[in-house]
């Protein structure tokens, strides 16, 4: 579904990112992991746009993607979240969501403007659309009329999801979707992006430095350090790698160490 091949990304003299190469297989869960300073970050900011790299490729279900901008990467069926919280406040959970499926949506500015039929008939067809496959599977019922910012964090982090899944996409990119939680609420997350998978077939691509998480939800798990990548394969795999316990997980005599 998604090959990124060979990118080269620097800042001035600063090298972010050295030949790194990552693929998501369709339908799977592949995990980016790695120390502070990784590149993490740098290579979703690649991949969804908003990083333009010196060289490399980035491929999206057979089509070269690289020279688009994000929107275009949008309507091409990718979606993603952000490590920080970027909901709308003074808006309910359920236009929060809404705001998401404006890749799949015919009528244009004028047509929503003027209330037209086309405009109706959409956003009555986009609410059932939404009570049936997104509000009931993050199981969001209870609070879809509430504001935002009155809901707890692990919720709004859960709406953010629902507002990237609602466009349908075809690979979904999660930034740390559990920073910031408390054990239950990870436990939680964790379950709804197994049922995304299952559900909807959809690639996802994660960065998590929750070490339980990812070796509990990856299929596949990819290791960045300083902008290099240093090993790949099953999380098991991973796991027993040594280049990976010395530079993240920790040895046998130092406690394994998150990063962000």
């Amino acid at each position: 579904m998604l090959h990124v091949d060979d990118i080269q990304l620097a800042f001035g003299g600063v090298k972010a990112l050295s030949g790194v190469s990552v693929h998501a297989d369709k339908g799977k869960i592949t995990a980016v992991i790695g120390p502070n300073g990784a590149g993490k970050t740098s290579l979703f900011n690649v991949i969804s746009g908003f990083y333009r790299p010196q060289s490399g490729k980035v491929t999206l279900d057979g089509e070269d993607i690289s020279p688009l901008k994000p929107h275009a990467r949008a309507y091409r069926g990718m979606s993603r979240t952000f490590q920080n919280i970027a909901l709308f406040h003074g808006m309910t959970v359920l236009d929060n969501i809404k705001l998401g499926a404006h890749t799949n949506l015919r009528s244009g500015v004028i047509s929503a403007g003027l209330r037209l039929p086309l405009t109706r008939n959409e956003e009555a067809k986009l609410d059932e659309e939404i009570q049936r496959e997104v509000v009931g599977l993050l199981e969001l019922d209870h609070v879809q009329h509430h504001h935002v910012e009155d809901l707890a964090y692990g919720l709004q982090k859960r709406v953010e999801l629902a507002r990237a899944l609602v466009m349908k996409p075809k690979i979904l990119l999660l930034d740390e979707p559990v920073a910031g939680m408390n054990r239950e609420e990870k436990r939680e997350m964790s379950r709804f992006v197994l049922g995304v998978k299952k559900d909807w077939n959809t690639t996802v691509l994660l960065i998590e430095h929750d070490m339980s998480m990812v070796m509990g939800i990856s299929d596949h798990v990819v290791v960045l350090s300083f902008g290099k990548p240093i090993a790949s394969g099953t999380p098991d795999e991973v796991r027993a790698n040594p280049d990976v316990i010395k530079a993240y997980l920790g040895g046998a005599d130092e406690p394994a160490r998150t990063a962000a």
